[in-house]
């Protein structure tokens, strides 16, 4: 089963997520989301595995959050995820997805919910 880490490595919590699949023998595939963001069907597939909501997935102390109104409540579906798409920066991190499971790494261990 191929694991997948999206992943700053400028944020101390994706680089624990990802030291610890490494303790776990798991050599993950990396994307740095921040350089090669998830299209629009990728985030929306994330966030149904998830099972969040747009906003549940967003860092509403980023700047962009405020400056491009997201808080809105008559902001669709896919206006939040396309706002997503186009300022990564918006986006939770890290994401793991093993196969059609999917959790944040937030704790890094609640990740390892999803590996066996």
């Amino acid at each position: 089963m191929e694991i997948i880490i999206y992943h700053n490595p400028r944020c101390s919590k994706s680089r624990q997520t990802l030291e610890l699949l490494r303790s776990q023998g798991i050599e993950p595939a990396i994307v740095e989301y921040l350089q090669q963001p998830p299209n629009h069907q990728q985030l929306d597939s994330i966030l149904r595995g998830l099972e969040m909501q747009p906003r549940e997935l967003m860092r509403k102390s980023e700047k962009e959050y405020k400056d491009l109104n997201l808080q809105d409540p008559e902001l669709s579906r896919d206006q939040l995820i396309e706002a997503m798409v186009q300022h990564p920066r918006l986006i939770e991190r890290p994401i793991v997805v093993a196969g059609h499971q999917i959790k944040i790494g937030r704790p890094p261990e609640s990740v390892l919910e999803i590996l066996n």
